[in-house]
């Protein structure tokens, strides 16, 4: 039986999957308010799903699917990183597009993000002078730019997803005889 499916597209639902779940977590967030959650333990379990929990899980669901479900049981290493990279293309899309619009939206969420940030560099070393600060602040408002963010999030995550579909395709290959 010829398969009709290419690996590429056999992922895009589980990478639609992902980027609703990491919207879904944002708007929890933020709902909850971002200046409660700074620096507490919520915060970096968040961090730790979004770029190794999740991405592992998609990954490696996606690639299972497609070697029992569309490909006969077997799947090439290659047909791994196209599986997991556009999985995690898909998730950066759909959550990058999501924080541009939310930006223009809300845009007093950056200025409320910079005012968190300033608190808490001041409050990790006091002895930090003004222009170092402004400096820091500076550069946290020139990576909030929508023009930035969006590619940035879209290399970040397919490069993570290239990272993990190796260590993944490693594991679940199964070459045809």
């Amino acid at each position: 039986m010829e398969n009709n499916v290419s690996p590429a597209k056999s992922g895009i639902s589980y990478g639609v999957l992902y980027g609703v779940i990491m919207v879904l977590e944002f708007v929890i967030m933020y709902v909850i308010g971002m200046k409660s959650l700074v620096n507490t333990s919520f915060g970096v379990i968040v961090n730790v799903a979004n770029y190794l929990i999740l991405p592992l899980i998609f990954i490696y669901v996606g690639c299972n699917h497609y070697k029992k479900n569309i490909n006969g049981g077997y799947i090439s290493f290659g047909q791994c990183l196209k599986v997991g990279v556009s999985i995690a293309f898909v998730a950066a899309f759909i959550y990058g597009a999501f924080s541009v619009i939310f930006n223009f939206i809300f845009p007093e969420f950056i200025d409320e993000m910079v005012s968190i940030s300033k608190t808490a560099m001041l409050k990790e070393n006091p002895e930090m002078t003004s222009e170092q600060l402004e400096m820091g602040l500076s550069m946290m408002k020139k990576f909030s730019n929508p023009l930035i963010v969006f590619p940035v999030t879209l290399a970040m995550y397919s490069f993570l997803g290239l990272i993990y579909s190796l260590i993944i395709g490693a594991i679940v290959k199964n070459d045809k005889p």
